[in-house]
């Protein structure tokens, strides 16, 4: 039988068993936890200090089956859901004036660029001065960060699509705005895609630190109560929470990377 797949790059095109890239995507990950739970059983660690995979395990289940772990963890999820939505809504909005436009790109673009040089997290103080210590400079924090990711990889996405094929467009007699829905942002959907993931692991981060905010709910507030009962399995449980949230999320991004840009050679075999 003739071999149907093709070469990019010196590597291998072709189909891969599902089964097997999450097993090998995984394998790291597992290995660092076998090993830190043996080190854990064999007294090289401190568990006061460093609490084992094992302990971490059993004080998710003890939180989850008392119920706090998901009363936390929603008030978490609506935080984060609300500041993507706002940086996502603005970034997009700004990177499509900037990038279609040359005066919405003098407008705006050079004022962004210096914004995006500050850490957003340093603005935490300004951010209590402006709006106090309720929800809104929780929020305002995701959605500061998640900004400039999505205007900043859209706009490259719009400002990359090849020129040759607007130009073929015009022979074609579209209009501008049907060169603009089918040919331009077509084209830099995958570079938004970059972004969404960017912004994704960043609203994290920022909620990790907004959730410190004279907060009374959410997963941040539940590990600096355990910080004062110096409960480091619990505060060890709020980051393993923190880290297969990013890792949920970022897997639905390539999931539906999957199925919009199906037309991209992304089946590598090593």
């Amino acid at each position: 039988m003739a071999d149907t797949s093709l070469t990019l790059g010196g590597a291998r095109l072709g189909t891969r068993r599902p089964g097997f890239t999450r097993v090998r995507r995984y394998a790291v990950p597992l290995l660092l936890l076998v090993i830190w739970e043996v080190a854990a059983l064999a007294g090289l660690v401190n568990e006061r200090r460093f609490s084992s995979p094992s302990q971490i395990a059993t004080t998710l289940w003890h939180l989850s089956l008392s119920g706090e772990l998901g009363r936390h963890l929603l008030v978490s999820l609506g935080r984060a859901a609300s500041g993507l939505a706002i940086g996502l809504t603005l970034g997009t909005v700004l990177a499509l004036g900037a990038g279609l436009s040359r005066r919405g790109e003098d407008a705006v673009d050079a004022l962004l660029q210096m914004a995006r040089t500050l850490p957003h997290l340093a603005l935490v103080p300004l951010f209590i001065l402006w709006f106090g210590i309720g929800e809104t400079p929780k929020i305002g924090l995701v959605a500061l960060g998640c900004l400039f990711p999505i205007y900043l990889n859209l706009f490259a996405g719009i400002r990359g699509v090849d020129a040759k094929i607007v130009e073929m467009a015009g022979t074609l007699d579209l209009t501008r705005s049907e060169q603009i829905r089918h040919i331009v942002l077509p084209g830099a959907l995958p570079s938004f895609l970059v972004g969404l993931r960017y912004a994704l692991s960043i609203s994290w981060l920022s909620l990790v630190v907004g959730e410190q905010i004279n907060a009374s709910s959410g997963i941040g507030y539940l590990a600096i109560t355990a910080q004062d009962y110096m409960r480091t399995d619990i505060i060890m449980a709020c980051l393993l929470v923190y880290a297969l949230l990013g890792l949920g999320t970022d897997a639905l991004v390539r999931a539906a990377e999957r199925r919009l840009l199906v037309w991209r050679p992304s089946n590598l075999k090593d």
